[in-house]
């Protein structure tokens, strides 16, 4: 009994550090950002404006009028018309409703987190069983052809070409991650979801001339909240990030990501870089082709792999949205990281397959 006493207290001790060192995580890391906040206040406000330039000049003109379509969309039953028609192809690929077809084609055009907001009202809407809303998370959330082709491809690469490329594997990744988590989700239809026209008769407004002021501004202030809300994530991780770079410590994460790259005979100048993407994608895709290197080829697959992780920034963006539902963040978290290396390793594979995709110097 005095054995089983001392295991039982052992495992109460256990537990209670365990907790314990769960509660002071957020709290430790909220005074180091703090007092990073104080020490480097002069590349951080460098690093707060920037951030602030990036979501005016390049997230509020491409995403605003997206957010605004999709929500003068949920308005109608053009839901209706794609669950129907898409629904047989969706039921037997990713096992999803057909609703899910028009999350990923709207997600897909206009970019993160587009997917997610228009998953989470699906869900709200009982339009999807919670494990087909964060299913549907990981493959309908994606980065979109304006960010891909426009920034990253004509802007940053300097090469429409890549940019096409990039894009072209984000969607095979995409539709790849749908297919597996749904090929191994259980096959059956849930029959706790409601109807679109039960849930359009339960919906207070649908769109009409007379009515369509109010849609129209409902739609503006509800965009306008989540793009200030996609703002401020932008320019605290633009902060975070040049607080981890100025006090060093990003170079401390570089240390272990540099066994792999010199296993894989990488260059070790794309490690800092790929970490940033791996907090903020912007940033990281930015720092990731602007690194002197002749092996441009190693640089677009790290770049895939950022376009379909999206990032720590975009993660928490997403939990943000899905806050306000019952979903769950640990699917789309997996997911992304597959999409990550399946993009990535579906470049590579048209690289080395195709002699005009490569771009080494």
């Amino acid at each position: 009994m005095n054995n089983l006493s001392a295991v039982y207290q052992k495992k109460n001790k256990a537990t209670f550090a365990v907790i314990s060192f769960k509660d002071i995580i957020l709290p430790s890391c909220f005074v180091l950002f703090t007092v990073g906040l104080v020490m480097f206040s002069n590349s951080n406000l460098i690093a707060a404006k920037a951030g602030l330039k990036l979501w005016a000049n390049n997230v509020v003109p491409s995403l605003f009028p997206f957010f605004v379509a999709t929500h003068l969309l949920s308005s109608t039953d053009i839901i209706s018309c794609i669950s129907k028609s898409c629904n047989k192809i969706m039921r037997p690929l990713f096992n999803v409703p057909g609703e899910s077809a028009y999350a990923f084609i709207l997600g897909l055009i206009s970019g993160y987190p587009v997917g997610a907001k228009i998953v989470t009202n699906l869900r709200n809407a009982g339009l999807c069983s919670k494990d087909e809303g964060e299913r549907m998370l990981c493959f309908t959330n994606n980065s979109g052809p304006l960010f891909i082709i426009g920034t990253v491809g004509i802007s940053m690469f300097a090469n429409s070409t890549i940019g096409l490329l990039l894009f072209i594997t984000h969607i095979l990744s995409a539709i790849t991650v749908g297919f597996i988590f749904g090929l191994f989700s259980k096959r059956k239809n849930v029959s706790n979801t409601l109807s679109y026209s039960s849930y359009s008769s339960q919906k207070t407004l649908t769109c009409n001339f007379k009515n369509l002021g109010t849609i129209l501004t409902e739609a503006i202030v509800e965009s306008s909240k989540t793009l200030i809300m996609i703002g401020g994530f932008v320019v605290i991780f633009s902060v975070i990030i040049s607080i981890l770079n100025t006090s060093k410590i990003l170079e401390a994460f570089s240390v272990f990501l540099s066994f792999i790259f010199k296993l894989f005979n990488i260059d070790l100048s794309l490690v800092k870089p790929l970490v940033s993407g791996i907090i903020e994608l912007t940033n990281g895709i930015s720092l990731v082709t602007a690194t002197a290197t002749k092996n441009i080829s190693t640089t677009i697959i790290l770049c895939a792999f950022l376009l379909g992780f999206g990032g720590i920034s975009v993660l928490l963006q997403v939990l943000s949205i899905i806050s306000k539902s019952n979903l769950s963040i640990k699917k789309y978290i997996y997911g992304k990281l597959l999409q990550g290396i399946i993009a990535s390793t579906y470049t590579y594979i048209l690289i080395t397959a195709f002699p005009i995709l490569n771009f080494n110097l």
